[in-house]
Parts: structure tokens; sequence; C-alpha cells
């Protein structure tokens, strides 16, 4: 196991992620920070103060559940658990970013952009991941990223976060060692 990233990393790489976002954000357009159950909606809500303290305050918070879009459903079946989507305002003609915590395959990203445009008529989509560890099977890149790190397939990259699992941290694993 190796640590990619502790406590106190792991806040200077949201800090990044804000800044960059907020950055780029466009100020004649409603802005929406919209997290992707589970780590992806913790994500997000850490990032709206500090978004603030960047200088933009985004007018929307959701979060979007993507198990009814997501493409193995017929694998997972009867354990699929829906946790609900929290979207309380119209995402037409909104700048939408899409927070997660971890890009692999493109695949979740997908599901989230599916479940989001049924929504609506966005702006425009952007997506912030705190981890990137690459090894893409769908063209689909991040916006912001606050790390990125190689890895092979073998591997599991863990995204822990006190609100969940009682301490911040994210580790690469071996898929193997992962529990």
């Amino acid at each position: 196991m190796t640590q990619l990233l502790d406590h106190h990393e792991l806040q200077d790489t949201l800090g990044k992620l804000a800044r960059a976002i907020a950055g780029a954000a466009p100020r004649d357009v409603p802005v929406a920070i919209v997290g992707i159950r589970r780590r992806g909606e913790t994500l997000a809500k850490r990032l709206l103060p500090l978004l603030e303290k960047a200088g933009i305050a985004p007018l929307h918070y959701g979060v979007l559940d993507i198990t009814l879009y997501r493409d193995d459903l017929t694998t997972i079946g009867p354990n699929a658990v829906l946790r609900g989507t929290e979207i309380e305002f119209d995402v037409t003609d909104t700048w939408v970013v899409l927070v997660d915590d971890v890009l692999y395959t493109g695949r979740s990203v997908r599901a989230a952009l599916d479940a989001l445009i049924d929504l609506g008529r966005p702006r425009a989509i952007r997506l912030a991941v705190l981890v990137d560890r690459g090894l893409r099977e769908l063209p689909i890149q991040p916006d912001f990223v606050g790390l990125r790190t190689d890895t092979e397939s073998h591997h599991v990259v863990r995204v822990m976060l006190k609100e969940t699992d009682g301490v911040d941290e994210v580790v690469l694993d071996d898929r193997g060692n992962a529990h």
C-alpha cells in the first residue's frame, strides 16, 4: 500500500481544485457544484467554502445518483442501491461542475453525464476529480485534477474521507489487498 495523499495534502489538493475552478468559472452564468454519490458528494460539499474563499459563490449545489445509468446495471441487478438524486434547481443554462473522487475508465462519468442531461441542458459541464488514475476506456478527460497518478489495472485507488471513513487519506493498493 502506498499513501498518495495524507490529511494535509488532501486539504491542499482541494484548495488547488477550488482555485482552478474559480479561475475558470464564468461570471455571467449561474454556477452549480454537483457531486456524484458517494465520495464525490462529500468532496463537492468540502469544495463549497473553498470556492467562496477563492472568489466564487456557486448559486447551486446538488448530488447525483448514477445507479440507474450505469452500463453494468444488469450485472449488479437487485444489489443496486438507489440513494437518490438531489438537484433542486434547473440545470438549464447553468455552468455545472461535476465532482468525483477517482477517474478511472470514464464509465461513471459517462453515466453522470447521461443523468445530468436528463435534467436539462446545462450551458457547460466541467469535470473535477480528486485523483486521475488513467487507464481510460472512454474518451473522457477531467477539466480540473487534484492529483494524476500512473496506475495499472491491478491497482485500486482508495479515497478515504473523514465523513465516511473516519480518516482523510488517499492510498494506492493492489486489488487483492483492498478491503
